[in-house]
């Protein structure tokens, strides 16, 4: 079931860590921009999650990359400040502040910046995503390949 706060403004779990997805991509420290670019060819990747031992180190996004070497690691293309939230925020806060941002991930990191989950937008802006139906797509195109 995806989180959705309805007109009242009410969800079961008012939390980030409500709402976040648990299994998201990642690439490691030495992606380059190359590797970042194919990674954008997919329209529903809007960020790039590099993470080094469990640490987030950057979250990149498509403009980020913009005027780039392509041999060049992505990572210190991309920043970390408004692009990560912790799992304890409110998931209302941080949805208005997606909005005014257009941004529609963020990534979700503990005190230690580990990575934790992503919080996805879903493009209706009324909801995110949520692990089961991020696996019934997996699964859906894994059983569709030849």
């Amino acid at each position: 079931m995806d989180t959705v706060i309805n007109q009242t403004d009410t969800a079961v779990d008012r939390s980030v860590a409500g709402a976040m997805h648990t299994f998201p991509k990642t690439c490691g420290p030495a992606t380059t921009v190359a590797d970042a670019r194919a990674f954008f060819g997919n329209p529903k990747v809007h960020a790039l999650l590099v993470v080094d031992k469990g640490v987030l180190v950057a979250v990149v996004e498509r403009a980020d990359l913009a005027g780039c070497d392509e041999r060049a690691p992505a990572a210190p293309a991309g920043a970390l400040g408004d692009r990560v939230v912790a799992p304890a925020d409110d998931l209302r806060a941080t949805w208005d502040a997606m909005a005014a941002a257009g941004r529609r991930r963020v990534a979700v990191a503990d005190d230690a910046g580990r990575l934790v989950g992503l919080l996805c937008l879903k493009r209706s802006g009324r909801g995110f995503c949520s692990d089961a139906g991020i696996q019934a797509r997996i699964d859906e195109r894994a059983a569709a390949r030849p």
